[in-house]
């Protein structure tokens, strides 16, 4: 049974670490969620060690210098790690080759196509056109809320020739203010669909989770009894972090939020448990939202 509890103080006291989750847990991809912020803080003063695990396909500093703009202090966190980071040092180890043909916005090109600092040797990776690539990357589709479909040519075109996919975010969908789009996991998925071969490196995959460790493992020792995951994705942070075999706080009102009842703030209890009955997943406990 999972617990449904009213702030993050009520057991926050368990845990000497978290991994939090960014969009839908912190901000919204417009501006940072104060209360969550000052709930991250609080458990910062207290001496607990926040680690922001994200799927977002930018490297960590990137990621840092957006939820600035969001307004994200960064005193709420003590280190990042994101889906980017993971997926990169395995496109830089020669994961799809070194030819890669890549789908996604050209701010994306400049902030993903450089190579990670923990490689001390990258293989060379050059951007080429589909008939001339080893292998795709997609950091995100070119338009957020067209329809998938568009991508069917292309990647028909590389399933027949064998090509494999680095998804640089395993999530499907994400909302940016009051406004749902597409994210790179949706093309993964199509891709897999069509009878490619996706490869993934954040949430729920253990790679990211690696990278977390780690980052963590920089800070303090902590054991995994000790550290707690928080997010709004069922298929990514809840069963990413049971998967990790660690404790997870789901937080309803975003991606599910409409599963609950009418009111976000005020999840029903009953329609909470059934439907994570029918996701056949357990997390530890259960809140609204981060606060």
């Amino acid at each position: 049974m999972t617990r449904l509890i009213q702030s993050l103080s009520e057991i926050s006291t368990n845990y000497d670490a978290l991994f939090v989750d960014l969009w839908g847990c912190v901000h919204n991809g417009v501006q940072a969620f104060p209360d969550a912020v000052k709930a991250l803080q609080d458990y910062r003063k207290g001496g607990g060690i926040v680690i922001l695990v994200t799927n977002s396909p930018r490297p960590w500093r990137s990621v840092a210098k957006q939820m600035l703009g969001f307004g994200v202090p960064e005193d709420a966190y003590d280190a990042i790690a994101t889906s980017g980071d993971s997926a990169r040092t395995a496109m830089y180890m020669g994961a799809v080759g070194q030819k890669v043909f890549h789908i996604g916005t050209p701010d994306e090109v400049a902030v993903f196509f450089e190579a990670p600092e923990i490689l001390e040797e990258a293989m060379e990776v050059s951007l080429v056109p589909l008939e001339e690539a080893e292998g795709i990357v997609v950091t995100g589709p070119r338009d957020a809320k067209a329809d998938l479909d568009v991508n069917r040519p292309e990647f028909l075109y590389a399933k027949q020739k064998g090509l494999k996919l680095l998804c640089a975010n395993p999530d499907i969908v994400v909302d940016r203010g009051e406004s749902r789009e597409w994210c790179a996991g949706a093309l993964g998925a199509l891709y897999t669909e069509m009878g490619g071969e996706s490869l993934y490196f954040g949430k729920p995959h253990p790679p990211i989770y690696d990278l977390a460790r780690r980052r963590l493992s920089k800070l303090a020792q902590v054991d995994d009894a000790k550290i707690m995951c928080i997010g709004d994705g069922i298929g990514t942070d809840v069963m990413g972090g049971i998967g990790e075999g660690l404790d997870v706080l789901f937080i309803t009102g975003g991606l599910a939020a409409a599963e609950f009842g009418d009111d976000p703030v005020n999840p029903d209890p009953v329609r909470l448990q059934d439907w994570l009955n029918e996701q056949n997943l357990a997390p530890t406990a259960a809140i609204s939202f981060l606060r």
